[in-house]
């Protein structure tokens, strides 16, 4: 349906229908001094052409290098078919389900959508997707000190492997829920949590722990031992996973003897593109006996009375729907269009096209580091094993070395000494299946050429 503003007797006809003089009236009660009386830097309108030639000017800017920057965004092929698909009128403009009778595609849409994370995780359920990964992570949180009835602290274990700014929205969402979070260090010559640091909150009330597989440094954790010990403790499991990952690795829902409690990530990898800082959105997924206390939309399957299938928004458990009291989130709108895409390139890819992607970018990303850790004054940090991002120390400021690679056409990496001042002069690479064997080439010679400059 066309967009068709109202006409000047349209308008006219309303405000007649109100009894005012013009729509200026209508916010009479508002002091003129809050009032704003127009854009006065705006500049005037320009021609459709000139607006068109501006743009493409302005993104001839843009520089479309080599990228080997993961840390939470990652290059990963597309298929063509994803985004012509989910181009199309009926999901672009789909944004949410509120007619949920007249919303059968987007409602089976997610509900396949669900179907592949609970099965990607291992988990029982899973619901319609949060805003992005942080996000999730602390809905994750705030989830597991619902369901914990035993424990009276309120305390959550994160480990300090867990993105930066991951646990810097966590901090900024839990810290006025009156939630005390606790951050274990990790084992500086292995880049993992320490089972031995765990071992020293063992018989205390703790409400929650966080896991990170591969965590922040692209390292894998003991994930195992780490859910038992959890599980020992009465502590509900929160697992923070790339989707990806799981393609390779043991889902979640099958760590230690019992599992996790609570699976949740960023579904970026899965389809969404890295266009100048996004866009994201995050999956979420859990235990059937804590269905209730899980944030979101849920679709569910049933039949209508004629005995066909049908889709239907069996719980949404937010502010706008029930009592505020007993909401269990005022955050989780539904990434539509980006679950859209990501439910498109999950179908595409399949269970085993997934598997080959993780096993390129692991073994790309293997190839990277050894080429890279050939060059004087480069070194892996962390000799634990890795999926596909690495950390490497070089005995050069890297930010110049970086700046030097961008010169050349080349995203080198991700700087981490801002988030980890003991880690100085080390950069995060990350080489996904879209990387060739020339192009870890031309990166090992071109680092190789700036570091002997220098």
């Amino acid at each position: 349906m066309p967009y068709i503003p109202h006409t000047a007797e349209d308008k006219q006809a309303m405000l007649s229908a109100l009894k005012v003089s013009d729509t200026q009236a209508l916010f009479d009660e508002i002091p003129v001094s809050l009032q704003y009386d127009g854009f006065k830097q705006m500049p005037a309108g320009v021609s459709e052409m000139a607006m068109l030639k501006e743009a493409h000017q302005l993104a001839s800017q843009n520089q479309n290098g080599l990228c080997f920057i993961g840390a939470g965004s990652y290059d990963h092929h597309i298929p063509a078919a994803v985004w012509d698909i989910a181009s199309r009128g009926e999901f672009l403009t789909a944004y949410t389900p509120y007619q949920a009778e007249a919303s059968q595609g987007t409602l089976q849409l997610l509900y396949e959508f669900q179907t592949m994370i609970a099965e990607l995780t291992g988990m029982d359920v899973a619901n319609a997707s949060m805003y992005d990964g942080a996000t999730a992570l602390a809905e994750a949180v705030l989830m597991a000190v619902r369901i914990n009835r035993q424990s009276a602290s309120n305390r959550v274990l994160v480990a300090g492997t867990i993105h930066p700014f991951y646990r810097a929205t966590l901090e900024t969402i839990a810290r006025n829920q009156h939630i005390e979070l606790l951050t274990l260090p990790f084992d500086e010559a292995l880049g993992i949590t320490g089972l031995d640091i765990l071992e020293q909150y063992t018989g205390e009330d703790i409400t929650a722990l966080v896991i990170a597989q591969p965590n922040f440094f692209g390292c894998l954790e003991q994930v195992d031992a780490m859910t038992d010990w959890a599980h020992g403790n009465k502590t509900i499991t929160v697992a923070c996973v790339n989707p990806i990952s799981l393609g390779l690795l043991k889902p979640p829902g099958l760590w230690g003897e019992n599992g996790v409690d609570i699976v949740c990530g960023e579904g970026q990898p899965l389809g969404a593109p890295i266009a100048s800082g996004g866009p994201y959105f995050g999956f979420f997924s859990t235990r059937m006996a804590y269905v209730r206390q899980m944030p979101g939309r849920l679709i569910g399957r049933t039949l209508d009375k004629d005995g066909k299938t049908g889709y239907t928004l069996t719980l949404q458990a937010r502010e706008q729907h029930i009592r505020r009291a007993k909401a269990t989130s005022n955050i989780c709108t539904n990434q539509g269009l980006l679950v859209t895409a990501a439910t498109i390139h999950m179908s595409l890819l399949g269970a085993n096209g997934l598997a080959q992607v993780a096993r390129h970018c692991h073994h790309n990303t293997h190839e990277l580091v050894h080429a890279l850790t050939q060059i004087n004054g480069v070194e892996q940090v962390f000799k634990t094993p890795y999926f596909h991002e690495a950390l490497l120390k070089f005995n050069q400021p890297v930010n110049d070395v970086l700046r030097a690679l961008d010169e050349a056409g080349i995203a080198g990496g991700y700087a981490i000494e801002s988030h980890y001042p003991q880690l100085a002069n080390t950069l995060l690479v990350c080489a996904t299946e879209v990387r060739s064997a020339d192009e870890i080439a031309q990166f090992a010679q071109t680092l190789k050429q700036i570091l002997g400059r220098n």
